[in-house]
């Protein structure tokens, strides 16, 4: 099964002092140990940037050199595939947004979920799911309920 990796679970899996870090590697974990194929949008690739870009200081930034950012999404992009936007992309993503009465920020949640769509991914792993909530095509995987239980749990 594909599954949607979104920018929250990038952002997280490659910065080991995240409180969410441990259990997020555990739930990328879990899912290829399935046979699951993780992948991920360059949205939420231009989002990784932009948070490991920005300040420190600013809401959320992670405040890195871009030579620290770049070897970051490198590591992104050799354990996640990175989807194509197909030309249908744009036609359901309109769809969705108008379907769903889409405002603000929340477009950006659509874009992803139309690619999903195009490419026939039902499943985002995201800690962010009401986002995704508005969407009766995908099915939310939280990271929490789909991690590998620590070591030596029967």
């Amino acid at each position: 099964m594909l599954v949607l990796c979104d920018s929250g679970i990038l952002l997280r899996l490659f910065e080991p002092t995240d409180l969410l870090h441990l259990t997020v590697r555990s739930a990328v974990e879990a899912l290829q140990v399935r046979g699951d194929k993780l992948v991920t949008a360059p949205q939420n690739a231009a989002e990784f940037w932009n948070v490991c870009t920005r300040p420190a200081t600013a809401r959320g930034g992670f405040g890195l050199d871009t030579a620290e950012a770049e070897r970051r999404l490198q590591a992104v992009e050799r354990t996640f595939s990175l989807l194509t936007e197909p030309p249908t992309a744009y036609a359901l993503w309109r769809a969705l947004v108008v379907t769903h009465s889409v405002q603000g920020k929340q477009v950006h949640d659509a874009r992803l979920a139309a690619l999903m769509a195009a490419h026939g991914i039902t499943h985002i792993l995201t800690l962010n799911g009401p986002d995704f909530a508005r969407f009766p095509a995908i099915t939310v995987l939280d990271p929490a309920t789909v991690a590998l239980p620590p070591a030596g749990t029967p």
